[in-house]
């Protein structure tokens, strides 16, 4: 029979990666928060559209419409000067945190709330 295996035990919790928030309730699954203060977004971004919009909030990702192609990594930076506008940060707290050449993204919102992102994107969805 052979010895057992040196290292961690298999399921104990990791304590170095922080756990997402329990969602709070009409918050959609899209919108998460990753304590302290930052938001992560799941989004379907749509390049090359004539006009910059969120079309949609579902529950896993919200729909944006961006007005730049998708080349060279300029939709990118069109949707992070976007979710910026409409969320009423700074670029700076604005950042893609994963998908960077693909439609679906994960971009993170810094020093902020999940209730205040939400609102804004509600806000931006409705009046488009």
């Amino acid at each position: 029979m052979a010895p057992p295996k040196k290292g961690k035990a298999k399921g104990t919790p990791n304590s170095a990666a922080p756990a997402p928030a329990a969602p709070d309730p009409g918050v959609p699954g899209c919108l998460r928060l990753v304590p302290p203060s930052t938001v992560s977004i799941s989004i379907h971004a749509k390049p090359g559209s004539k006009s910059a919009s969120i079309t949609d909030i579902g529950e896993d990702a919200v729909g944006v419409q961006i007005d730049a192609p998708a080349r060279d990594g300029e939709a990118n930076a069109a949707l992070v000067d976007f979710i910026s506008s409409v969320l009423g940060v700074k670029k700076r707290q604005v950042s893609i945190g994963s998908g960077s050449k693909s439609r679906e993204k994960v971009v993170l919102v810094q020093e902020t709330t999940l209730q205040t992102v939400f609102d804004a994107l509600n806000k931006a969805c409705s009046s488009s």
